[in-house]
């Protein structure tokens, strides 16, 4: 298929079946398409669209987000996950008020910002100025790989390059914003990672992995390294209809946001010394992160108000409603927590 053909047979299926409501689909926003790019980055459309008009509602534009403190910032991410993409957000929007509060125009400035690479970079000359632009995420390099039939191992310097050169290859000037949109769609929707909807795809006829039964195979897939399994305790410590609560450092995991007291059981002596009231209720739950999976045992205790001074004199936190806490941001293995115990105790009400 010629470059020609390859661009067309694409934007064709694209005009028809492509997605064109997106809320940051818009052609003169090109701070929109950035902070849904960064958004996207290993999470699923369906899920940003929870997140992102309140994000944008609170920081409509660059300067907004760039004049606000990390603490402010913070809850409007809690529950996305991967919180370096928003830490990184920040820190690039406050660089760009400091310039003036321009937002790039060209690649080379957009890709010198904190937490922007390559294909990020080319989906906001692409689809946020509407100029040229290459892009490479997960999307692009399976529809590139079942339809070229490329068998190499992907995560390889240079067979990156390789993919990067036939991507550029395939691009076309005209109507690049939708052809990048296209073939994200392409891939989002019917060239899917498991049970790809071959039938429905423009590219069947001409697809070399489809032809040799290969489209489950491909791209290449390395070995996943089993991740680490760590267990903790959490402290579910209540107070009528207060709970503790402390805000975790700015850096690190959950950065900024809003958490139960946590102690790695490699620390247990230091959970021991609390000498806290016996728990009324205890489960756990299983959280998993791309570099390990965390066993959070929960002991839900509750506390009298004279015993509140002494807890907090040992602990730190604050003492604050569940709300609140929602509302200053908590991540989202507290809220399995938070779901796991209504759900108990409701239970438990309704046997009794």
């Amino acid at each position: 298929m010629s470059q020609f053909s390859f661009s067309q047979a694409l934007l064709t299926w694209f005009d028809q079946y492509g997605r064109h409501d997106l809320p940051w689909q818009v052609s003169d926003n090109p701070y929109k398409v950035w902070v849904s790019e960064i958004m996207l980055q290993q999470t699923q459309v369906k899920t940003v669209l929870k997140y992102f008009d309140r994000f944008i509602e609170r920081f409509p534009t660059v300067v907004a987000l760039g004049n606000a403190s990390w603490e402010d910032v913070a809850p409007y991410w809690a529950g996305l996950g991967y919180y370096a993409r928003a830490r990184n957000l920040h820190k690039a929007a406050n660089q760009i008020v400091q310039m003036g509060g321009e937002l790039p125009q060209n690649f080379e400035e957009w890709i010198a910002l904190p937490g922007i690479g390559r294909s990020t970079a080319g989906a906001l000359m692409s689809l946020g100025l509407r100029k040229y632009g290459v892009i490479m995420d997960g999307n692009v390099k399976r529809v590139l790989a079942r339809f070229f039939a490329i068998e190499n191992d992907l995560s390889k310097s240079v067979h990156e390059k390789e993919m990067w050169a036939l991507a550029t290859t395939l691009c076309p000037t005209e109507r690049n914003h939708d052809y990048t949109q296209a073939i994200m769609d392409l891939g989002a929707t019917v060239c899917t990672p498991k049970k790809p909807l071959c039938l429905y795809c423009p590219m069947q006829a001409h697809c070399k992995a489809h032809q040799q039964g290969l489209e489950n195979e491909l791209p290449f897939k390395k070995t996943k390294k089993p991740v680490p399994i760590k267990q903790a305790n959490v402290l579910l410590l209540k107070c009528e209809d207060t709970w503790l609560w402390y805000q975790r450092p700015s850096l690190g995991l959950w950065g900024g946001l809003w958490s139960l007291p946590i102690y790695d059981h490699e620390v247990q002596s230091e959970y021991e010394a609390l000498q806290l009231p016996s728990s009324q209720l205890e489960f756990q739950i299983k959280h998993s992160f791309t570099h390990f999976t965390w066993l959070l045992d929960t002991h839900c205790i509750n506390i009298t108000h004279d015993q509140k001074q002494h807890i907090t004199d040992q602990i730190g936190g604050e003492w604050i409603s569940l709300d609140e806490a929602k509302k200053r941001g908590i991540p989202t293995a507290m809220q399995k927590i938070i779901k796991h115990y209504t759900m108990l105790t409701l239970d438990e009400k309704h046997y009794l």
